[in-house]
């Protein structure tokens, strides 16, 4: 267990949430799309200038206008280049009250090689070096925003309650229906992982954190760039988002029948 980036969440951070605050358990009706990075912060860079913030913007746009058209409300973290803290995303999702929390993002790797998308949802342990070190690229931002290190036990006991919570199933669960759609977009796969994420410590309803490919693969980034591209994943995210939707309602429907 790496305690230092969750201790980086600190119990200012948190949003507290009462039962009369939450969703109605039966309810999808309203997903949060989380665009990464923005204003100052650019997150990763490809060699040919493309930035992370730019395209995972772009990229939610098209998430949330497929998600419009199959009836579901979108809110959005931020629906242009500015800047927004860690802490706010997740207090923006939490007064929404929303059903589904999407936070989208771009990958980088040392080697031009690296492509394919990857889903992660939120643990205290990574799935490997790797997926911690995803999540210390994309939790640098919070360090930089002034956070305080905290009691780690404190936090991780905060982080144990979530864990245990039904989020982190339904999380799960729509992580592999993201990751399966993505896959089908050019074979690329490098499946669903864990990770402590700072961005999806504090929202009080399912969540996922989606890397759409690499930035530092020239390929890949140029594919990023197009429409058609950005189209096919946002398309994949909403058949996605869809089938989770149906699935959760038919199980529900079941379970009241009993």
């Amino acid at each position: 267990m790496n305690l230092v980036w969750i201790a980086l969440f600190t119990l200012g951070t948190v949003t507290t949430t009462f039962a009369s605050d939450v969703a109605p358990y039966d309810r999808f009706d309203l997903v949060v799309i989380d665009p990464g990075h923005g204003g100052a912060d650019y997150g990763a860079r490809g060699a040919s200038g493309i930035r992370e913030k730019d395209v995972v913007l772009q990229v939610a746009r098209r998430i949330g206008a497929s998600l419009i058209a199959a009836k579901i409300d979108v809110v959005f973290t931020r629906k242009d280049d500015r800047f927004v803290a860690l802490s706010e995303r997740s207090a923006i999702a939490n007064r929404a009250h929303g059903d589904l929390y999407l936070s989208i993002h771009a990958n980088s790797a040392k080697s031009g090689r690296a492509r394919g998308p990857e889903t992660y949802f939120l643990s205290v342990d990574a799935s490997d070096e790797a997926a911690m070190r995803v999540a210390m690229m994309e939790n640098d931002i919070f360090g930089q925003e002034g956070a305080v290190l905290d009691s780690a036990d404190i936090v991780a006991g905060i982080l144990g309650d979530l864990i245990i919570s039904d989020h982190m199933r339904s999380s799960s669960e729509i992580a592999g229906a993201i990751q399966r759609n993505l896959a089908r977009l050019n074979g690329d796969s490098r499946g669903v992982k864990q990770a402590p994420f700072v961005v999806l410590m504090g929202v009080n309803m399912p969540a996922a954190l989606i890397e759409i490919g690499f930035l530092t693969n020239p390929n890949e980034a140029r594919r990023l760039r197009t429409q058609q591209y950005q189209d096919a994943i946002a398309n994949a995210v909403a058949r996605a988002v869809r089938s989770y939707r149906d699935a959760r309602h038919a199980r529900l429907k079941q379970e009241d029948s009993r």
